[in-house]
């Protein structure tokens, strides 16, 4: 009898701390806002999903890039992507994060190609329902406040207006918002949930 209790008592323990770890999973790996509209930005955002890397990709015309063209690294967070991976769609507070870094062919090992350096910018594209248009942008500022990810995390601001990312991010995207149509395993999996926008 009293071994039948204690079994039973450590099920339930069980059960109470996987329910308590997906709560804090849940809670703690999307968008974190302070005063309710600034953006919190994630010191462990490596620590995600890679969605997918590019280099050279620009909103400009051709010919106004730059010599040496800068990688872009996508990280989505952890519970987002799960969600995506069994829906084809991205959930409530989805938070992708955009990591561009220099490029350099600079070595003594390298006889072609590029490789990635330092980095310059950090953004992010959040789906949160609390948000005027469901979707927005944020970035983080100037390089010189990026350059220690241990320092307190900036709040960012969200950016204003329909520019040319917003709209190209609106218009020119495979599934909701996003470039899926560069993350090749995101693709297929919104192909055979049938989450590709139409015409796409």
């Amino acid at each position: 009898m009293r071994s039948w209790k204690i079994g039973l008592a450590i099920a339930m323990l069980a059960c109470i701390a996987a329910l308590s770890l997906t709560a804090q999973d849940g809670a703690s790996d999307g968008p974190r806002f302070v005063d309710g509209t600034r953006l919190a930005r994630p010191t462990n955002y490596r620590e995600w999903v890679f969605v997918g890397s590019s280099v050279g990709l620009t909103y400009l015309p051709p010919g106004n890039g730059t010599a040496a063209p800068p990688f872009a690294n996508v990280f989505v967070n952890p519970s987002s992507y799960r969600s995506f991976m069994q829906t084809g769609k991205w959930p409530n507070a989805t938070m992708l994060v955009l990591e561009v870094r220099r490029s350099s062919s600079e070595s003594e090992l390298v006889k072609g190609g590029r490789f990635q350096t330092d980095l310059v910018a950090l953004e992010a594209n959040v789906k949160d329902s609390r948000l005027p248009d469901g979707w927005a942008f944020y970035t983080w500022g100037p390089p010189s406040a990026l350059k220690d990810a241990a320092d307190p995390a900036p709040p960012g601001q969200a950016i204003p207006g329909e520019g040319t990312c917003v709209d190209c991010h609106i218009n020119r995207t495979a599934v909701e918002r996003t470039f899926v149509q560069f993350y090749p395993t995101l693709l297929e999996v919104a192909r055979q949930k049938g989450t590709v926008k139409p015409g796409f």
